[in-house]
């Protein structure tokens, strides 16, 4: 018998999707009940705004949790920049299309009390396809780089809501083709 390991590690990515999704709501009910894990949680829907073959059909279910490590919430104005959050998060592939777990660093720039921007660097590991056979962006390689690039609004000081374009890609490091993902989207927060 012989055993296809790559459709054992997609289907072990499809699951862990779902677990993760699970594990978070029930970290942030033990977050409410007075343990701070994380610093923010985000939910949110995304698209593909490709073109042609690279296109993704679908919508992507997203959630995102950050954490503060490096004393963000202590600092103010220009120095935050210093002292980026860890974001982790999914952005779960539905119509066939690659489900990806993400993590990195996320820098936050406040404009006002209730406008901010922001940017964020770091990793993705997929479910995409790597050659350009199907429809759909040919990866090239499962572990990409991911960033991404938002503006947001804050209805309270827990309340707030974000657009983002977020892009992953190999940078032409690995080989393959390199076709990329780029979906953009909206995500409501919640700062603990």
């Amino acid at each position: 018998m012989k055993i296809d390991f790559n459709k054992v590690v997609l289907r072990f990515l499809g699951i862990a999707s779902v677990g993760t999704v699970m594990g978070f709501f029930a970290m942030a009910n033990s977050a409410s009940a007075g343990e701070q894990i994380f610093d923010e949680l985000r939910f949110g829907a995304s698209a593909s705004v490709q073109s042609g073959h690279s296109r993704e059909n679908g919508v992507f279910p997203e959630i995102t949790a950050l954490f503060d490590p490096f004393g963000y919430d202590e600092t103010v104005g220009w120095q935050r920049l210093l002292h980026p959050r860890v974001h982790v998060g999914t952005s779960i592939g539905t119509s066939g299309e690659a489900t990806q777990f993400f993590t990195g660093f996320t820098w936050t720039v406040d404009f006002n009390e209730k406008l901010f921007a922001e940017a964020g660097f770091g990793g993705v590991i997929h479910t995409g396809d790597l050659d350009e056979d199907d429809d759909g962006p040919g990866l090239g390689c499962r572990v990409l780089f991911h960033e991404y690039v938002g503006a947001g609004y804050r209805f309270t000081r827990n309340w707030n809501v974000m657009a983002q374009i977020a892009h992953s890609s190999h940078a032409n490091l690995c080989d393959g083709p390199n076709d990329g993902m780029t979906r953009a989207g909206l995500q409501v927060g919640y700062k603990f």
